[in-house]
């Protein structure tokens, strides 16, 4: 469905603004400019803008004929357009319609995000995810677009269609349940190397897509990870321990940008990277603080972390990029945000900062507790070395006495592993 140019000419498109009366005009501003920034994303350029206001979208185009009309009349006279991108989603039909209207390729916000992500998908587990999204939500008008060229008189015409979309249609079912298969295989990978993880102290950085999240990362764990100035940037979820180490050591994972409007099968699949928030002890909720919508921000991210059941968890607000925001807003959002962290990932004494909370977090849950690890359970013990704060060591002829302070998830898994090993 996506034919960006080969040509090293930029692909151009007409960007179509629907406003409807139910949205109000702070909300809509800020969706139509993160819809800009997203077509920027893909290196397209806006060759122009039709709004229109409704009270109701129609059926047949979404924005009424006379406008439809427009529209075609001004993309036909910009030969360098090659699409036209609507700011709502929008059905097959009306997908069908537009397009016959405008003789371009015809995109909504979800498609838009949908070839982002197949983009930046880089693990086999992120290009099985996209892919599986794409299906479910493109397929549908593929077929409708195709179905345009098949069009044809005579008595078999219309049979002779069914049959193909038919056999389109199984050919995709075919290729889903492909892809669900080899998604649960990969799940499940990922399942067992999150039980290894059990007990260990996990943190996850979420939040709204080019809020630094990536940027914090490769802060807080001095890791080579992807940071780029665009939506999206980072899709797979990275894991790595917090630097300098602590003991134990402080696991903490990225996860994929949120975005208001995500589309519904992107957040199904990519469940199983949400999954790293919904394991974690503590969530980092990064917002940049220097955007205006950052209100909405917060809101969609944690609509988002409800939706996987990971609202609940604790979490620290994070208002990043504030080396961007003047003295006097930044007052404004002291008062307005109490318990936030205002920082900079680009500011070393703030990352510092934020390290040290992090320790005193984990700190602050751990009990101190006595164990002893039986002779012959040198495993166990060189795990508890490694991932446990040990206050004292002695042994007696029962084993290893040790007192440790431990959280009480750590302590459960330890119990299990010397009760198995038993």
């Amino acid at each position: 469905m996506f034919n960006p140019s080969g040509s090293g000419i930029v692909p151009a498109t007409f960007l179509v603004d629907v406003r409807h009366q139910k949205t109000g005009e702070e909300e809509h501003d800020a969706s139509l400019q993160e819809l800009c920034q997203l077509i920027d994303t893909l290196g397209w350029k806006i060759a122009g803008t039709l709004a229109q206001k409704m009270t109701s979208p129609t059926a047949a185009s979404l924005i009424g004929k006379g406008k439809l009309e427009e529209l075609s009349e001004r993309v036909k006279a910009l030969p360098e357009v090659n699409s036209v991108v609507f700011d709502h989603e929008l059905t097959t039909t009306q997908v069908r319609n537009i397009r016959g209207a405008t003789g371009v390729d015809v995109y909504d916000r979800p498609a838009i995000i949908l070839e982002i992500f197949h983009r930046h998908a880089r693990t086999k587990e992120a290009q099985l995810q996209v892919e599986l999204a794409r299906l479910k939500y493109l397929a549908p008008r593929q077929r409708v677009v195709g179905a345009k060229e098949r069009r044809g008189g005579g008595r078999g015409a219309r049979a002779v269609s069914e049959s193909f979309h038919e056999m389109q249609r199984r050919q995709v079912r075919d290729r889903i349940g492909e892809l669900q298969r080899e998604l649960d295989a990969v799940h499940k990978e990922q399942v067992e190397r999150r039980r290894h993880r059990e007990g260990s102290s996990k943190v996850a950085i979420v939040g709204y897509t080019n809020a630094g999240k990536s940027s914090l990362m490769r802060a807080l764990t001095s890791s080579d990870v992807l940071v780029a100035d665009q939506l999206f940037a980072t899709l797979d979820t990275t894991v790595r321990a917090l630097q300098p180490e602590t003991q134990p050591r402080i696991l903490v994972s990225d996860t994929v940008g949120f975005i208001r409007n995500l589309p519904h099968d992107l957040v199904a699949s990519f469940r199983s990277t949400l999954d790293e928030a919904l394991d974690a002890s503590l969530l980092l909720h990064i917002v940049d603080a220097s955007d205006p919508a950052l209100r909405s921000h917060i809101q969609v991210t944690r609509a988002v972390l409800d939706s996987i059941d990971a609202g609940k968890l604790p979490s620290l607000l994070i208002l990043n990029k504030i080396d961007a925001v003047d003295i006097a807003q930044q007052a404004l959002l002291r008062e307005e945000f109490p318990d936030a962290i205002l920082m900079s990932a680009f500011n070393p004494k703030d990352i510092e900062a934020l390290h040290d909370r992090l320790v005193r977090f984990f700190l602050d849950n751990m009990t101190e507790v006595d164990l002893v690890i039986p002779y012959g359970k040198e495993g166990v013990l060189a795990e508890i070395r490694k991932n446990v704060h040990v206050l004292k060591e002695s042994y007696d002829e029962k084993g290893a006495c040790l007192t440790i302070r431990s959280t009480s998830g750590t302590l459960t898994v330890l119990k299990q592993r010397l009760s198995l090993n038993g």
